[in-house]
């Protein structure tokens, strides 16, 4: 009896001890980035020996795994973040509390605060925010603004569908009313505030995180931000030696090669980054060929705790045909290559030869200097400097028009030749022209950062100087010995050959000065902001063509304009999981060049004034560890629009009609509407995103006596604008999206995307509207939608991570408009065409 009761004591032990070898506890954690305590979500957590024993972050930041008791050693790993080594001893449920991961980017969080990164459930603001890994494995071969397509109040096209000739609306306003930064340097056009989306090809291969702040935003400079502010950050210089190599093929012969090698930080404090890419293919529309090359470059120095050096150069020059006009349904209807038909192109003697080539090369150099003075004092500093060159081609002269005499759709160049060549000594009466926009820019951004107890003080200036050359030249003569061109006073009857300026000449120079200054406050639940800038816009013209160089008037005076802004908002967290917001703002920008030099001579407008823009949000945000979601609604006041055009009247009554100026003065318009997305993820394979936004934009009065001028004399009768309660184009007022994306086996993940577009209005000319007629709505495009469905596999290839990346996009292949003219109907509407169906592959390999 007693050996039997011994026998089953040490059974009972055995079986004891075995289920305490085996027995697992939960441990339990939070990541969060070390610079904004903001969640990291879908970061890895596993066994350094085993990582098929992990999990990954949830919409919060939490994670629960369940180990098996003893001392286990985790990996905490995300893209863009030193992984952290943790050795615990795991003895029961373990909490871990809140884990910090470093940015494996040297110094990107000082460049954070240059460019004014929101910080969620703090900054009081509508935003959404895009991380480097949904950019790569989304982008395919979209227009890098098109990554954007699935946020709330995001309308974004290709145009014509050239490499590059993306643009993008945020609430109904256009490039040049969405302030663009890249690491805090704006980019939009000094003269005329546009973002050429081709200038920075390369973008999307070394951007970080992408930002959309919506409304006027946490910029704390005087920026464009009517309708939003786009933040890009690129990457800096890697912490960590290591580098990819990336190769891509798509449809209609795209092709990418892209490599990126980080020595990383030595033990000196250096380190160097590099990134290179090549990009080519023949177009989706016809006629649209493109050839780019992207680098980028960037050296650190940690120079000791308080200071440290970053230099940054990157470019993409690039050349690529264009579609850059909209073009007749019938057009395209009758082609042979239907929405892919483009009229700018056609045969020379047997080869392809392009009207419409666009070329540009804008490298940008930032040099950084981050000086912490103390824990709680902080002062970077950027200087920057920019210098393009390059320009767009396209028809002139007297015979221009036989460009447009097509030949089974097509120009007939041998047709225009022949007739240059019968002209003999009279020389080209048609040639292709190269209109050139060549600049230098210098600005430099410093911006002073002080924490007392719970108050944050920042405060700085931003200072800007941008010299624009504008000119033509002959780029083609297209048989002709020579073009004679008598644009230049200077220089009358020029029998210009390739090269030579033509047509016009001048120099537009802009000068910026800014001061702005803001002030955070952030207790508990609350965090609040109240921020002012002032600027003060000089113009000054120089005409080296419509005038003689001895007259005085060839060069004006300096033009001056101030302007303002004063904004503020508070968010207030209820708890953990919910979050109110409301944020105000006026602001006061300065018109265009164009707006200022009228009818393209030295020509001041007297008239030209501020546009003043009153803005006003609330929002609602809820963080759960499943779902998330933000609802937000906004109104938007833009009163005191400037509009300047060019018309051809016939002001004597002889018949004859030569072109006046038109200065349009006191257009308003109203923008509002809410706002709603959200992300769902009730485990760790399956993620539902989707977002839907009503908008409600419009221009709300008709203008009376608008006059028009020939060299600043009234000249006519003034007439009247009919717009008021005209809905605003060129842009969707309702969008909407849903995505789900769901891991089908380990590290092989499927993603399908739906977008929805409704209120579509065409673009449309105020000065179509002069007669009571033609009052009431303009022509509103028919509604569509997009799916678009991608995939992701992660995979070891000879030792090293890799990744095989695949995407549809109009995966049903939907015809549709994507741009619209307004005046016409049927088969003479004027239109864009999207992309019909299109894919991509890629291959990504880690070393």
């Amino acid at each position: 009896m007693k050996q039997s009761i011994t026998k089953l004591y040490v059974l009972g032990l055995f079986l004891a001890l075995s289920l305490g070898m085996t027995a697992q506890s939960k441990v339990k954690g939070k990541l969060v980035d070390s610079s904004n305590n903001e969640p990291l979500i879908g970061a890895a957590i596993y066994l350094q020996t085993d990582k098929s024993i992990g999990t990954v972050t949830s919409l919060d930041g939490t994670f629960e795994l369940g180990l098996a008791n003893g001392k286990q050693v985790l990996v905490l790993s995300y893209l863009g973040y030193v992984d952290q080594v943790k050795t615990i001893n795991v003895n029961g449920d373990t909490n871990l509390g809140t884990i910090k991961l470093e940015s494996s980017s040297v110094g990107l969080n000082e460049v954070a605060i240059i460019a004014s990164v929101a910080v969620d459930r703090k900054t009081p603001i509508a935003m959404s925010s895009l991380k480097a890994d949904l950019i790569e494995s989304k982008l395919g071969t979209q227009e890098f603004p098109e990554i954007l397509k699935t946020t709330p109040s995001i309308y974004a096209t290709k145009q014509g569908g050239g490499f590059g000739d993306s643009r993008i609306n945020v609430r109904g306003f256009n490039q040049r009313n969405v302030a663009v930064m890249i690491n805090g340097v704006p980019v939009n056009d000094m003269e005329n505030g546009w973002v050429y989306w081709s200038n920075w090809a390369g973008l999307a291969d070394v951007t970080r995180m992408m930002q959309v702040q919506r409304g006027l935003g946490a910029a704390k400079i005087a920026v464009p931000s009517i309708g939003g502010s786009i933040n890009i950050l690129t990457n800096t210089t890697e912490a960590e030696k290591g580098g990819t190599f990336r190769a891509g093929i798509a449809n209609d012969g795209y092709e990418k090669l892209s490599m990126t090698v980080s020595t990383g930080m030595n033990e000196k404090g250096w380190a160097a980054s590099i990134s290179l890419a090549k990009t080519q293919g023949d177009g989706y529309v016809d006629g649209t060929e493109f050839e780019s090359y992207s680098y980028f470059l960037n050296i650190s120095k940690r120079i000791n705790d308080h200071h440290s050096l970053a230099f940054s150069v990157f470019g993409a020059p690039q050349e690529h045909g264009q579609r850059s006009y909209t073009q007749e349904v019938s057009q395209y209807l009758e082609s042979k290559s239907g929405i892919k038909y483009n009229e700018n192109w056609g045969y020379r003697d047997g080869e392809v030869q392009t009207l419409r080539l666009n070329h540009y090369h804008k490298p940008q150099a930032i040099l950084n200097h981050n000086w912490t003075i103390d824990d709680n004092t902080y002062l970077g500093t950027a200087l920057y400097a920019s210098i393009g060159s390059g320009g767009g081609t396209g028809p002139l002269g007297d015979d221009s028009s036989m460009f447009y005499d097509l030949k089974d759709g097509q120009i007939d160049f041998d047709s225009i030749v022949d007739n240059n060549i019968a002209n003999g000594d009279a020389g080209s009466s048609a040639i292709i022209r190269d209109s050139r926009n060549d600049h230098e820019w210098y600005g430099v951004i410093s911006n002073l950062r002080k924490t007392i107890d719970n108050l944050t003080l920042s405060g700085g200036f931003d200072g800007r100087y941008y010299v624009g050359h504008h000119f033509r030249e002959v780029d083609d003569l297209l048989g002709g010995d020579y073009y004679l061109d008598d644009a230049d006073l200077n220089n009358a009857d020029h029998y210009a050959r390739v090269g030579d300026k033509i047509d016009y000449y001048n120099d537009g120079k802009v000068a910026w000065l800014g001061l702005f200054a803001q002030a955070e406050y952030s207790v508990d639940k609350i965090s609040a902001f109240i921020a002012g800038s002032a600027s003060r816009k000089s113009y000054k013209r120089i005409d080296y063509f419509n005038y003689l160089d001895s007259d005085p008037d060839q060069e004006t005076d300096w033009q001056s304009f101030g302007g303002f802004s004063v904004k503020g908002g508070l968010n207030y967290n209820l708890n953990d999981h919910h979050n109110f917001f409301i944020n105000g703002g006026y602001m006061e920008t300065q018109p265009d060049f164009d707006a200022v030099f009228l009818n393209y001579i030295n020509l001041i407008n007297d008239d030209a004034v501020n546009e003043k823009i009153k803005t006003f949000e609330v929002g609602y945000g809820l963080r759960t560890a499943t779902f998330s979601a933000n609802l937000s609604a906004y109104y938007t006041y833009w009163a005191d629009k400037t509009f300047t055009d060019t018309d051809s009247e016939d002001i004597d009554g002889d018949g004859t009609e030569e072109d006046v100026t038109i200065n349009i003065l006191g257009v308003d318009a109203r923008h509002m509407g809410v706002e709603f997305d959200f992300n769902y993820q009730p485990n760790n394979k399956l993620s539902i995103t989707g977002m839907a936004s009503l908008g409600d934009h419009i221009w709300v009065n008709d203008i009376d006596n608008v006059q028009a001028y020939v060299d600043n004399v009234a000249v006519g009768d003034p007439y009247s604008l009919y717009i008021a309660d005209a809905h605003v184009g060129d842009a969707a007022q309702t969008t909407a999206a849903l995505g789900v994306q769901y891991e089908v086996l380990k590290d092989f993940k499927l993603s399908l995307d739906y977008v929805y577009y409704e209120k579509l209005f065409a673009d449309f000319d105020a000065l179509d509207r002069t007669s009571a007629d033609d009052a009431g709505d303009v022509w509103e495009l028919p509604e569509y939608g997009l799916l678009d469905g991608s995939f992701i596999y992660k995979f070891k290839l000879g030792g090293l991570d890799a990744s095989f990346m695949g995407k549809v996009d109009n995966i049903l292949n939907t015809e549709y408009f994507s741009e619209g003219d307004d005046g016409s109907t049927g088969l003479d509407a004027e239109v864009f065409y999207g992309y019909g169906r299109t894919w991509s592959t890629s291959l990504k390999i880690n070393f």
